[in-house]
């Protein structure tokens, strides 16, 4: 979500397939499953949560982990009545019998993309710079930092090369309510229930609902594990972040942002092996981008387990760096009917699913040793200086890229 109010978010996935026994494919349906470690997982009221097991992670006391689960049905055809759907879960869910599909009700005034689930609107661009870091190693490669004038890109001035490159692979098709007849989604207001670090997603699917053909599957493939990563302080001021080796991991991705030293600078830093500034990299990504992802170094290679923050992008960024770790995962697709063999150009489905995973985990590098913890090898760090005490009443984060910033540097909430 974070590099999304970045950049756009571009992804690559197969186009669906085509068919002959409809003019056009009726419904869509995503499941987006993630698993959460580290601070990401304690927040999430993952096992150990709340702020004591923040407290204990920051101390080297490792964490549990929880579970997301996102759920996106699109059709093009109208409900008889008011929506509803239902996706019918497997015991080990945990969820109950089924969770329901919830079409958001528009306001007066709405348009589609304002709607859209997860986008912030009005965000605001900060003023002030960006310090752009990347590549793992001790030390920042030469030309780091890059600095960006937020000023100058607020008034449409964006320099060459500024964002992720390497990423002009066809977009990842997308269930939104922009370009569905009708559309529902859970998480929302309307359920109560809540995965647990034991959910399991293994077993029979079925979505059913009044605007939109049954869909059914069966699922063989599961939550990926938790990262749990963790981070070592070097002599050198870099710091050696380190996490669990993911079987099914396609590729792996890093990124840290930070308060700069002067008022209204923000330092960003990706584990991408050249300049690189957003991107889809908070998203689900499909194996085969993935593969593409890693081919030109935007991705770590799926059996890495280990990057280094570079001295210098640590000094710029302060002790309190918020960073981000992703494992991306195995994807299962779903069609009805099955396209039969030499299938012709007008074949289209009637429905299509989507099952993405990852594994996801959040951490602040260093935060060990803060916290006179221990670091992964079993050894005590070195007592920090006591941290000040944080102020009563912090207010509340504003949009955009200012508002992650001023979070990490603990100014507001």
């Amino acid at each position: 979500m974070m590099v999304g109010l970045a950049a756009t978010a571009m992804a690559a996935a197969v186009t669906p397939v085509l068919s002959q026994q409809n003019t056009q494919t009726i419904a869509r349906y995503t499941m987006d499953a993630g698993t959460l470690s580290g601070m990401a997982a304690m927040t999430q009221g993952g096992q150990g949560g709340g702020l004591g097991g923040i407290m204990n992670m920051m101390r080297g006391g490792g964490g549990g982990v929880a579970h997301e689960l996102t759920l996106r049905l699109g059709s093009t055809q109208s409900a008889q009545g008011s929506p509803a759907a239902d996706h019918f879960m497997p015991q080990g869910a945990g969820l109950g019998a089924s969770v329901p599909l919830v079409t958001p009700s528009r306001r007066t005034g709405q348009s589609d993309d304002d709607s859209e689930p997860g986008m912030p609107g009005n965000a605001e661009m900060p003023r002030g710079r960006l310090l752009l870091f990347w590549g793992c190693g001790e030390r920042a490669g030469a030309g780091q930092p890059v600095v960006i004038d937020f000023a100058r890109m607020a008034r449409g001035e964006i320099p060459p090369g500024l964002f992720a490159q390497g990423l002009d692979l066809p977009e990842d098709w997308q269930v939104m309510v922009s370009n569905s007849t009708t559309y529902g989604d859970w998480p929302n207001s309307r359920s109560t229930a809540s995965l647990t670090a034991q959910s399991s997603l293994l077993g029979a699917h079925r979505v059913v609902g009044n605007y939109s053909p049954e869909i059914s599957f069966n699922l063989a493939e599961d939550f990926m594990p938790g990262l749990n990563p963790a981070g070592i302080d070097l002599a050198s001021g870099a710091t050696r972040m380190r996490w669990n080796h993911l079987d099914k991991a396609t590729g792996y991705y890093a990124w840290s942002i930070g308060a700069g030293q002067n008022n209204g600078d923000m330092v960003w830093w990706t584990s991408s092996s050249s300049q690189s500034f957003g991107g889809p990299f908070a998203d689900w990504i499909s194996p085969a981008a993935a593969r593409s992802y890693v081919e030109a170094g935007q991705l770590m290679e799926p059996g890495t387990t280990e990057c280094v923050i570079p001295a210098e992008a640590r000094a710029a960024g302060g002790q309190a760096m918020m960073t981000s770790l992703y494992a991306y995962g195995p994807q299962v697709n779903f069609t009805y009917p099955e396209r039969p063999q030499n299938a012709p150009a007008s074949w289209r489905p009637e429905w299509i699913a989507r099952v993405r995973f990852r594994s996801m985990a959040m951490m602040i590098p260093g935060m060990e040793a803060m916290m006179g913890g221990r670091d992964t090898t079993g050894r005590q760090s070195r007592q920090a200086d006591p941290a000040p005490a944080e102020p009563a009443g912090l207010p509340r984060c504003r949009g955009g890229l200012r508002g992650i910033a001023e979070r990490a540097a603990g100014l507001c909430q």
